[in-house]
C-alpha cells in the first residue's frame, strides 16, 4: 500500500488541481464568468428555493373541464355525423356529463347507436390490448340518445391533461430563464412548482395560469348584437368579451361564430415585434394552418376575423386581403412586457385545462441568505472542530488529514458546479455530515496503523498493514451509506434528494481523499524523513 506509481502520484495531482479549479469560480461575482466556454471552469453552485428564494407553487389542473372540452368535441363529431348522413334529429347538446340528443326516426336508432359506438372504440385506453369504449352509449323508449364517457376514458384524459401541462409548464419556465425549477406531479392532478431566484412571482403566476389557448373565428355580422346582449343568441355563434372597454367601464361583447377556423394548435412559432411604433404580435403556422389561415382569409375578405385568446377577443381586424404566407401579426392593446408574455405563452402551447393555484408561497432572499450563514457557521464550526481533535489526537498524521480534508471540500464543490446540482439547506447538511465522515476513514487508518505499532512493526511495514487492513473496513462502512443515499434519493422529494445528493458526492471525495491523498502525504512523508518511529 506503500508503493505508489509516478502515473498515480500525477493522477491525484491532477484531480486535486481540477478540483480547486472547479471549486474557485463560487467564491466570485456569477458575472465574471458569464462569457467562459462551457468546458471551462466557471459555473457555481446552483442554490434552491430555500437559499435564494422564489416562488413555490401547488398547482391542480381542473380535470372537469379537459372532460368538458372532449364531450363538446364528440357533440360537434356527432352533429357533424348526424348531418353527413343526413339523419333527422333535435336538441343535441352536453347535459352534464353526457351528450344528448333525440332521433325523430326510430328506425334508425340501433344503425345510429352501432356506428357511434365504432366511431368511439379506441385503442387509446388499453386493458391486456383489449379496446375499449371511450363512450357509453344508452337510448330510452323515446329514442333519446346519451352519450356519456366510461371511467376508463376519463382517467385516461386527466393522466393526458396532468402530463401535458407538466411538459408546457416546463416550457413556459424554461422560456423565462429560470435555472433549475422544480416541477413534478403530486396527486392524480397536482403540480407542484417551485422556482428558485424568481424576482416577480406575480409575472410568473399569471404565466402559468393562463391558458393561452389561441383560436381564429369569423365575427357573426349577419346577427344583430344587441339582440345577442339581450339574450337572443343565434345557434352556432356566441359572445365574448373583447379588449377595449366601452363608455360604462366594462369589455366590449363580440358576437362571433362558433366553429374554430384555425387553433393555435398549428402555430410553429409566435415572436414579439413593433408595427407603427406599437408592440405586436407576430406568428408563423405550420403548413396545414397556413392552408386553413390562407383558405379562410381567401374566402373572407372585407369580414372580421376575431382572434381570440382564452376565449377573450384581443383583436377583431378587417381581412384586407387573402394572406397566403401563413403567417400574421396580432395586434391589440399591448405594452412591451405583455407582447413578450404572449408570444413566450403561444411558443410553448396552450394548456389542455385550466390551472388552479392551491397554495402558494413566497420565499424572501433575506431568508435564504440567513440560512447561507447559519450553514456556513455551522460548517466552519464542525471543521475547526474536527481540524484540532485530528491533530491533538493524530499529530502530524492528523494535519495531514487536515489537507487532505480542504481538497475534499474543494472537490465537493467542484461535482456540485459541474453537475449543476441544486444546493438546498439539507443538502449543506449533507456537507457539514460529510466534513466529519471525511476523516472517518482516516481514524481507522491511523487507529490501525497504532496497533500495527505497539504489535512492534518498522514504521514502514505498520504504515502498509494499516492501510491494507483497514481498505476493508472503510469500504463496508461507505457502501452501506452510499446504499441508504441512493435510496434516500429514489424515494425522496426535493430535499431528501438535495441531502441524498450532497452526502453522496462527499462520501465519493472523502473515499479518494483518504485513500489516496493522505496515503500520498504520508507515503511522500515516510519516504523523506525514514524515521524511527512514527509520531501517531
Amino acid at each position: 500500500m506503500i508503493q505508489i506509481a509516478n502515473w498515480n502520484k500525477i493522477l491525484i495531482a491532477v484531480i486535486c488541481a481540477l478540483g480547486l479549479l472547479y471549486a474557485i469560480p463560487n467564491f466570485f461575482d456569477e458575472e465574471l464568468f458569464a462569457d467562459v466556454p462551457e468546458w471551462l471552469p466557471g459555473k457555481q453552485i446552483n442554490l434552491g428555493l430555500d437559499l435564494q428564494g422564489g416562488s413555490h407553487l401547488l398547482l391542480e389542473v381542473d380535470v372537469a373541464t379537459a372532460v368538458t372540452e372532449r364531450l363538446e368535441a364528440i357533440a360537434d363529431t356527432t352533429r357533424r355525423s348526424l348531418r353527413t348522413a343526413k339523419v333527422r334529429y333535435q336538441g343535441l347538446s352536453v347535459v352534464e356529463n353526457s351528450v344528448v340528443f333525440r332521433l325523430r326516426d326510430a328506425s334508425q336508432v340501433e344503425t345510429i347507436k352501432t356506428e357511434i359506438e365504432a366511431n368511439h372504440q379506441t385503442s387509446g385506453f388499453t386493458q391486456i390490448g383489449t379496446p375499449l369504449q371511450e363512450v357509453a352509449v344508452t337510448v330510452d323508449d323515446n329514442n333519446a340518445f346519451s352519450l356519456a364517457l366510461t371511467k376508463e376514458a376519463i382517467d385516461d384524459i386527466a393522466r393526458r391533461a396532468v402530463e401535458q401541462s407538466i411538459e408546457i409548464i416546463r416550457r413556459r419556465v424554461d422560456e423565462t430563464g429560470t435555472r433549475e425549477p422544480t416541477i413534478q406531479q403530486q396527486g392524480r392532478a397536482r403540480i407542484l412548482v417551485q422556482l428558485p431566484g424568481v424576482k416577480d412571482p406575480e409575472r410568473i403566476k399569471k404565466m402559468l395560469g393562463q391558458t393561452a389557448k389561441l383560436t381564429f373565428h369569423l365575427v357573426d355580422q349577419s346577427n344583430s348584437l344587441s339582440q345577442a346582449l339581450q339574450g337572443k343568441v343565434p345557434p352556432g355563434s356566441m359572445l365574448l368579451p373583447s379588449d377595449e372597454i366601452g363608455t360604462d367601464g366594462r369589455p366590449l361583447q363580440l358576437l362571433v361564430r362558433k366553429r374554430v377556423r384555425v387553433s393555435g394548435d398549428h402555430l410553429v412559432d409566435a415572436q414579439p415585434s413593433f408595427q407603427d411604433n406599437r408592440p405586436v404580435v407576430s406568428f408563423r403556422f405550420d403548413t396545414l394552418g397556413g392552408r386553413r389561415f390562407g383558405d379562410t382569409t381567401r374566402d373572407n375578405v372585407g369580414r372580421l376575423l376575431a382572434i381570440v385568446l382564452d376565449k377573450k377577443v384581443i383583436s377583431a381586424p378587417r381581412i384586407q386581403s387573402p394572406i397566403l404566407g401563413g403567417s400574421g401579426i396580432i395586434t391589440g392593446n399591448f405594452s412591451v412586457q405583455e407582447s413578450n408574455d404572449l408570444s413566450l405563452l403561444l411558443r410553448a402551447g396552450a394548456l389542455p385545462a385550466p390551472l388552479v393555484i392551491l397554495e402558494e408561497r413566497t420565499v424572501g432572499p433575506g431568508l435564504g441568505r440567513d440560512s447561507i450563514e447559519a450553514g456556513k457557521i455551522a460548517s466552519i464550526i464542525g471543521m475547526i472542530l474536527v481540524l484540532v481533535f485530528m491533530v491533538v489526537s493524530y499529530g502530524l498524521f492528523g494535519f495531514m488529514a487536515n489537507i487532505a480534508l480542504f481538497f475534499n471540500i474543494a472537490l465537493i464543490m467542484a461535482l456540485l458546479s459541474a453537475l449543476q446540482a441544486t444546493l438546498t439547506l439539507p443538502g449543506i447538511a449533507g456537507i457539514v455530515l460529510t466534513i466529519g465522515m471525511a476523516v472517518d476513514a482516516n481514524v481507522l487508518i491511523f487507529e490501525r496503523i497504532r496497533e500495527e505499532v505497539r504489535n512492534g512493526r518498522t514504521p514502514i511495514s505498520a504504515v502498509d498493514s494499516g492501510y491494507r487492513r483497514a481498505l476493508t473496513t472503510i469500504v463496508d462502512a461507505n457502501v452501506t451509506t452510499l446504499i441508504a443515499a441512493v435510496l434516500l434519493y429514489a424515494f425522496g422529494t426535493g430535499p431528501i434528494k438535495g441531502f441524498a445528493v450532497t452526502l453522496t458526492v462527499g462520501l465519493v471525495t472523502s473515499m479518494f481523499t483518504a485513500i489516496m491523498v493522505t496515503r500520498l502525504f504520508v507515503v511522500l512523508w515516510l519516504r523523506r524523513a525514514r524515521p524511527q518511529a512514527l509520531p501517531i
